[in-house]
């Protein structure tokens, strides 16, 4: 993630922009100096660093943004039945996204739940992630505001609730306050102490540069740092996509529903922009899943 660093020697300060990567399960840090007691200046001297470390705005080829374009206006376009594509897609979104984190329910299950009050012969637990899921997304749509602490929170107390073992339930809906590991990756996600500072970063990060970035690299970009930083204790990936698709929405574009079967792409993706700040595969990615979403929602 990217951030900006001040260090204070013999009364000035001295400003830094500064890309964290994890490699090997390690942190390693580069840092552009930006100047000295910065006031005026300061945002136009980030976003000038900002290119330097990441070229973020070079990420899609204009080609593409034009194609995104007309993605965007297509569905602005629609005229269709707007429940029932709203009951395919949240099948077909809560399905794949709890199914990525071990959920067993079927596609037909996942609706029948949801839409028919079908319960099938699973655990209480599974059924809890799937019915959490729709909440969750329901909360999504109504909210009116933009990307902030209380809002994560919020969507993860609504994903988590009634799901995890009676010792984590302190957890829920909150920064996770224990240190977490990732199986199948050689990084470790960073010390409980230093979450809220670095979801802070984040989310300052979000807000200088949401009007800058075009919507896809801002959702690409915010989902790889929050999944680095791996804020709670469980849920950081369903809550991770949730945050993807409230970006999309906000700026008028198509959800995206990254497919289960498809997970091996989608994590090899984020391994690549965790370890080595690559963040090219994970925005293509995503920008095939928009071009191939038969489900314009």
């Amino acid at each position: 993630m990217v951030y900006t660093e001040v260090k204070e020697k013999n009364g000035k300060k001295y400003y830094y922009r500064v890309l964290s990567v994890r490699k090997n399960g390690k942190v390693t840090k580069r840092r552009v100096y930006l100047g000295v007691n910065l006031k005026k200046d300061l945002a136009e001297k980030e976003k000038k660093a900002d290119k330097e470390l990441m070229l973020l705005s070079t990420l899609l080829t204009n080609d593409e943004i034009k194609e995104l374009n007309k993605i965007k206006k297509t569905k602005d376009r629609k005229k269709e039945d707007n429940q029932s594509k709203y009951e395919a897609f949240v099948s077909l979104f809560t399905y794949d996204s709890t199914n990525i984190e071990g959920n067993t329910f079927s596609l037909q299950e996942t609706a029948q739940l949801l839409f028919e009050g079908v319960t099938p012969r699973k655990s209480l637990r599974e059924i809890n992630e799937i019915t959490n899921h729709k909440e969750a997304f329901d909360f999504l749509l109504r909210y009116k505001g933009d990307l902030n602490k209380n809002f994560i929170l919020k969507l993860h107390k609504l994903v988590t609730k009634n799901t995890l073992k009676p010792e984590l339930k302190n957890q829920v809906g909150r920064y996770r306050t224990l240190q977490v590991y990732i199986r199948g990756t050689n990084w470790l996600p960073p010390k409980p102490s230093e979450v809220p500072k670095e979801m802070s970063y984040l989310l300052s990060w979000y807000s200088k540069n949401k009007t800058k970035l075009h919507p896809l690299i801002l959702a690409t970009y915010f989902h790889s740092a929050f999944e680095t930083i791996h804020p709670f204790i469980d849920g950081n990936g369903r809550v991770g996509r949730l945050l993807i698709n409230f970006i999309l929405h906000k700026n008028k574009y198509p959800m995206i529903n990254i497919l289960n079967k498809e997970k091996h792409i989608y994590y090899e993706s984020l391994e690549e922009s965790h370890l080595n700040g690559n963040l090219i595969p994970l925005v293509k990615f995503l920008l095939d899943l928009l071009r191939k979403e038969k489900i314009q929602f």
